[in-house]
């Protein structure tokens, strides 16, 4: 039987709540109705809804115009034939299961929702119910669960918006009993446990990282689907999401940087979008939070953390591979940056998502074309990047960061580095390890091999880690034809074995890297300077030649003399993820107070050519920009 829908549902159930215990309705569900007073003055943020579905993300007349489109854009034909060969797989495949991995339902989640949203377009574009039907079996199995694993909550948002999406597209389809039962479990395993985060102000509520965009995004999603049928809860949560989400979004301030690193910047501005999208949609208008400062430049974010071979400067918990970000064609429309769309047309991928379909803008040219600059530094995260030419698969690229120590998902990696040349990773970072390791997240983090300093690109001292607190700000950065540069100070971080540290990286002639650190040593204490790489490494005292494919990197030590480099493996004991393929191209010094300066250059050039030559004039660091002790 249906609920009763609207604020009778939510009267009755306040007043059986309040009957019981505290402990019995908590026992009873994790969330439950509106506290008292609480559904009070919520009812103005739902003005101007759109009544009737679908008015998630997309309107029925968004269908016709894009099958319209499909007939002029082979592009755009590309994508929907992949999307149908998807639709044409999940018919064959077992609905999604309440099976956790480590304390996650997250996997489970994800599936749901990228199949809801698949299944759905393509019985919006193709009128075929064999794919309306495999998205109601979905929707039920999920709706069957005894809960959406609310106490991650990632997993309660993701399976909401999943739930909602799918009522609302294809609300029409469904039966009274199945609109009825789906419904239920939006309200019950979504809704209701969001109310009690709301009201108790859990740490999600209140945090500046993805998971805020996430929980209130799919969250928010839910209740616009069901906004008409359940007011009260809808504007409760509604008006919550509209109070929450600018706390995350400040982080985009100034400039669009993203301390969490490209991946998790995929995750939380995704969600974001998909929640202003919504409202769009649904409400009318995004409440003036795109407007919000630094998120209209978020997009060249992305477009700088790519580099020419489609990696990203994969700091924090982040993979190597950029992926596909649709919501760079929203992006695009909203600001008026048709960069943005190109950008998103280069980089979508061989897994396309409905959002590449529904969202997708055929104009822009590439950064050539559109004049942006080749440098660029994110002062609001302190990470810059440096490269040698866009668009051509060989430059030089390089990505350096200071940073945050504290960040969401950072690692102990302040002063860090990649490098790409040649069409070639010749400094990686090593990435994430299994979230399910024993306490990841907590005390155990940084004795993890990849979360620590010495599985990074940057100094450590005495084989140890970087201050878990330490700040990084980037000093200084310049960016000219001959010379690109950045200066990170990174006193904080080793401020227990040196009176001052900071690193140099310049991109020389466009054709070089320099690597320059200077630090003033306590006592007698050693540290050393590390590269990881995935390159065959030949050593020749201070030199060192690293070869990939017919690329080769020459690394050579200008300062100071007397040292010679030393590779090691990249290892760590299981069950950690091993990188047998990875070597540590590693300088050691002896334990000596006073001030040091280090200085690398890094030159790559085609096997069977002539490295660059030439001396480099080593300056003070100080000296690179007016920089001052």
């Amino acid at each position: 039987m249906p609920r009763p829908r609207g604020g009778a549902f939510w009267r009755i159930l306040l007043v059986m709540a309040f009957l019981a215990t505290s402990a019995a309705a908590q026992q009873k569900a994790p969330g439950g109705p509106l506290p008292p007073g609480e559904g009070e003055g919520n009812m103005s943020v739902l003005a101007g809804l759109r009544p009737g579905h679908p008015r998630l993300i997309a309107l029925a007349e968004d269908w016709p115009r894009l099958q319209q489109l499909l007939t002029s854009n082979p592009e755009l034909r590309a994508i929907r034939d992949s999307l149908q060969e998807r639709a044409v797989r999940i018919l064959e495949e077992p609905t999604v299961e309440h099976t956790l991995i480590g304390p996650r339902l997250l996997q489970e989640s994800r599936r749901c929702l990228e199949r809801v949203y698949t299944l759905a377009a393509m019985y919006r574009l193709t009128g075929e119910a064999r794919f309306a039907e495999r998205a109601r079996k979905e929707m039920l199995a999920a709706a069957a669960f005894p809960d959406w694993n609310p106490s991650h909550f990632l997993d309660t948002a993701e399976m909401t918006h999943a739930l909602a999406i799918g009522y609302d597209w294809l609300y029409d389809e469904l039966g009274p009993e199945d609109r009825a039962t789906i419904r239920q479990a939006i309200i019950e395993k979504g809704l209701e446990p969001a109310v009690a985060c709301y009201h108790e102000k859990r740490w999600w509520v209140t945090s500046d990282f993805n998971w805020n965009q996430v929980c209130n995004g799919g969250i928010g999603i839910g209740a616009l689907a069901l906004a008409d049928e359940e007011p009260d809860v809808a504007g409760y949560i509604l008006t919550q999401a509209l109070e929450s989400l600018p706390l995350a979004m400040a982080s985009y301030a100034p400039d669009g940087g993203w301390a969490e690193g490209p991946g998790y910047w995929h995750y939380a501005t995704s969600y974001n979008v998909y929640l202003l999208a919504a409202f769009e949609t649904a409400l009318g208008s995004d409440r003036k939070l795109s407007a919000l400062p630094g998120f209209d430049r978020t997009g060249f974010f992305r477009i700088h953390f790519v580099s020419p071979t489609g990696r990203t400067f994969n700091y924090a918990d982040a993979g190597e591979q950029a992926g596909s970000a649709p919501e760079m064609f929203w992006l695009a429309r909203t600001f008026r940056q048709p960069l943005f769309a190109w950008h998103q047309r280069e980089h979508r991928g061989r897994r396309p998502s409905v959002l590449d379909l529904l969202w997708y803008r055929p104009e822009g040219e590439g950064p050539v074309a559109s004049g942006l600059p080749l440098d660029a530094c994110f002062t609001g995260i302190d990470v810059a990047f440096l490269r040698s030419a866009w668009e051509d698969r060989e430059a030089i690229f390089l990505g350096c960061k200071g940073g945050d120590n504290q960040a969401n998902h950072s690692h102990l990696d302040l002063g860090s580095f990649v490098l790409d040349a040649g069409g070639y990773r010749w400094a990686v970072d090593l990435g994430s390890d299994d979230y399910n390791l024993p306490d990841y997240f907590g005390g155990k983090r940084f004795t993890y091999y990849r979360l620590r300093t010495e599985s990074h690109n940057t100094l450590t001292f005495a084989d140890e880690n970087q201050d878990p607190a330490a700040k990084a700000p980037i000093i200084g950065f310049g960016s000219k034809p001959e010379r690109a540069w950045a200066v990170a100070d990174l006193s904080a971080a080793y401020a227990r074995w040196a009176k001052r540290a900071r690193r140099g990286v310049a991109l020389l002639a466009r054709r070089q890297v320099l690597i320059q650190d200077e630090v003033d040593v306590k006592g007698d204490v050693g540290f050393s300077w590390r590269m990881l790489t995935p390159a065959e490494v030949t050593v020749a005292d201070d030199r060192a030649v690293l070869a990939q494919g017919d690329w080769r990197l020459e690394a050579r030590i200008l300062a100071p003399s007397g040292l010679r480099f030393e590779v090691a493996a990249a290892s760590a004991p299981p069950p950690q993820a091993q990188q047998p393929n990875v070597r540590v191209l590693s300088i050691r010094l002896p334990g000596r107070a006073g001030e040091t300066r280090l200085a690398v250059l890094l030159t790559p050039y085609r096997q069977g050519e002539e490295a660059p030559g030439g001396t480099v004039a080593l300056s003070p660091l100080e000296e690179w920009a007016g920089l001052t002790r």
